[in-house]
């Protein structure tokens, strides 16, 4: 089962409360206060897993919560921290924060795009101090101590956008499954009817000189696609993350559409869904060629793609007739975009590399300003986690 959206519930765990003790020990008068730290509570991470490809195991376990903190304990004996709860997301997976009580109210809070990239949304409570802790010259025997802090509560929205360089769009039976079970080793269902294709499929393409690109298949649009006809927008997010876009247009006359009128259609949709998507390089492709009843239906095409400037291809799927071609069209454009993002990602690198006043502190360093002691405790017992 695909499944590319998931809510989840995360909870951090609670730190510890400080422990109330006294020494007590045979000829040792006037112990003193010996109440010890509570431990930190866990925090949750999501991590980019390579080996995660679709949200669906979110859809039966939405809960996760990290284990609290050690309680102090009596000889000055802090209590232990919590181990981090570490939870795999598929590379490409876009994190918002969201009311559930409030409609539309998702915030983009992170986009996992790197394998093992990996964010903070639930911060684990830090422990609350002991009583030896508020030892003063003039207290010698305080009886205050501190219960842990709570920790933090997400509500979060997940939407998995794949990772392609390649996306292919068009309408229902122009070829686009034939297309990429042509180029790569994926099978994809294909039939003669529209909506063949329920999710999107990824097939890896090799080429010369060791060079390879990954080409997403989405399901076909139709005219009215962002009102929610047909399978509607709901799988677009998918080539928001590629380099170039190769539109598919039968014309072959089985469809009884006219192909300039399909053209047009799916870029309207394209462009209702996002501009961004008409900003990225776009190769107009003729498909079915091997069953052109009309020539005409494919110049009048081929006039609409040079009046906007895109580039032209004549293939056939079934044949192979025109694919090498093709993908070596769209090749520069990909090249182009890897390099782009590599400089991209460096000078981003540079930017934020630890300098040298910092570089020896720890990504997860208290804050020097935190006074523990000045943190109130939490109001109620009925707050508190068990």
């Amino acid at each position: 089962m695909f499944v590319d959206e998931a809510d989840i519930h995360v909870a951090a765990g609670h730190g510890g409360s400080g422990a109330l003790s006294f020494r007590r020990e045979k000829f040792v008068p006037r112990g003193g206060p010996d109440g010890g730290n509570g431990g930190k509570g866990g925090s949750v991470y999501l991590i980019a897993d390579p080996h995660r490809n679709t949200l669906v195991h979110f859809r039966f376990t939405p809960e996760f919560a990290a284990n609290r903190g050690g309680q102090g304990e009596g000889s000055m004996r802090t209590g232990r921290d919590a181990d981090d709860l570490v939870i795999p997301v598929p590379v490409g997976t876009t994190v918002y924060k969201h009311d559930p009580f409030v409609p539309d109210s998702a915030d983009e809070f992170a986009d996992l795009t790197r394998i093992g990239e990996r964010v903070l949304v639930a911060k684990g409570g830090r422990g609350g101090l002991g009583n030896a802790h508020f030892a003063t010259s003039t207290n010698r025997a305080p009886r205050k101590h501190q219960p842990g802090e709570d920790g933090e509560e997400s509500h979060l929205r997940l939407r998995l956008k794949l990772l392609a360089d390649v996306g292919l769009v068009g309408f229902p039976n122009a070829g686009k499954s034939t297309l990429i079970a042509r180029i790569s080793a994926a099978k994809p269902k294909i039939a003669d009817y529209p909506f063949t294709t329920l999710t999107p499929n990824l097939g890896v393409v090799t080429l010369s000189n060791a060079r390879s690109f990954v080409v997403a298949d989405v399901p076909g649009l139709i005219e009215g696609a962002h009102d929610g006809h047909g399978l509607g927008h709901q799988f677009l997010r998918h080539i928001e993350r590629t380099k170039v876009l190769i539109h598919l247009v039968d014309v072959s006359g089985a469809s009884g559409r006219d192909p300039v009128e399909d053209f047009d259609t799916i870029r309207k949709e394209l462009e209702l869904y996002s501009r961004e998507l008409l900003r990225k390089p776009e190769l107009v492709v003729a498909n079915k060629i091997d069953a052109v009843d009309d020539p005409v239906r494919v110049t009048k095409l081929e006039a609409r793609a040079r009046e906007m400037d895109l580039r032209f291809i004549r293939v056939s799927a079934v044949t192979g007739e025109g694919v090498p071609a093709l993908l070596e069209a769209a090749w520069p454009h990909i090249a182009a975009a890897r390099e782009a993002e590599i400089a991209a990602q460096a000078l981003l690198d540079e930017e934020f590399a630890p300098t040298a006043a910092g570089a020896g502190r720890e990504p997860d360093a208290p804050d020097p300003d935190y006074n523990p002691a000045l943190v109130p405790p939490r109001k109620g017992k009925d707050s508190r986690r068990k």
